[in-house]
């Protein structure tokens, strides 16, 4: 596919690294956005040699939100425009959340409206101290209502109720103190080095894992999806057994007594 508003690339140690490429309006969101944005979560991320994916933004700021020339278009969408419009936005946002390789998140500059969206649908979130963020959709009228469950998910509801009534602007400290991003850092070249630390971590440890535990996380804790495991005491024993008799449960656990690195690590055994 050719991507008209992201980057997409694989390095040699297998991270996709996806970066929102429209620095001339500060990354904003339009339905092409959408498409490419889909696509590199939906098809690239979900390949075999992806063991872990970064989002970034190009330029000074990581996503200013909804593009202006989208938003003066949908003031004259019909009913069922809108409708297509926004459940195209709520799919991609589910999309990304449900992807099963971890998702570090690069964030610097800024982040209003459903670019606070991309933040909290990553499993690692790092940002610049002088990073803004912003949930700015009442001071147009409208809610965050797309990315609305995957902010909740991140901050709970006490500071949602906040954040999307008050519209104000806030900090990478404040966002760190809500749970929104993990870790803060002072300029560009520091939140390199946390991205690369981050990823040598992730690279040590089981892809298969990995995505398990990205599964039990959401499984447990968005209640719709709790829901469907009444008997999670189970639920939790089963997802233990498989993984221990899996082939990367195996080797992972033979590496560990026979002191070596596991097959997935680049030099290990097999």
């Amino acid at each position: 596919m050719s991507y008209r508003t992201v980057q997409v690339s694989l390095d040699s140690q297998g991270v996709l690294h996806v970066i929102l490429n429209r620095p001339e309006v500060r990354n904003a969101f339009n339905p092409d956005v959408m498409d490419d944005l889909a696509h590199a979560f939906g098809v690239e991320a979900l390949k075999d040699s992806v063991k872990a994916i970064v989002l970034r933004g190009s330029g000074s700021t990581f996503c200013a939100g909804g593009d202006l020339n989208w938003m003066k278009k949908a003031v004259d969408y019909t009913y069922e425009e809108n409708l297509a419009d926004t459940r195209k936005l709520s799919q991609m946002f589910a999309l990304m959340n449900e992807c099963p390789k971890p998702v570090i998140g690069a964030i610097q500059g800024a982040a209003i409206g459903g670019g606070v969206g991309l933040v909290s649908v990553c499993d690692i979130a790092i940002a610049s101290a002088e990073t803004q963020f912003s949930l700015s959709e009442v001071r147009l009228g409208i809610v965050p209502a797309c990315i609305g469950p995957f902010v909740i998910a991140k901050i709970g509801a006490s500071q949602a109720r906040r954040f999307f009534m008050s519209a104000e602007r806030f900090k990478a400290q404040e966002a760190k103190e809500i749970g929104l991003i993990h870790q803060v850092v002072q300029d560009s070249n520091e939140l390199e080095k946390s991205v690369q630390s981050f990823l040598k971590m992730i690279l040590q440890c089981s892809p298969n894992a990995l995505s398990v535990a990205k599964r039990l996380v959401l499984d447990l804790s968005w209640p719709e999806r709790r829901a469907q495991f009444p008997n999670y005491v189970e639920y939790i024993s089963k997802t233990l057994a498989d993984l221990r008799i899996s082939a990367e449960g195996q080797e992972g656990v033979r590496a560990f007594l026979e002191k070596r690195q596991p097959s997935w690590i680049s030099g290990g055994a097999s």
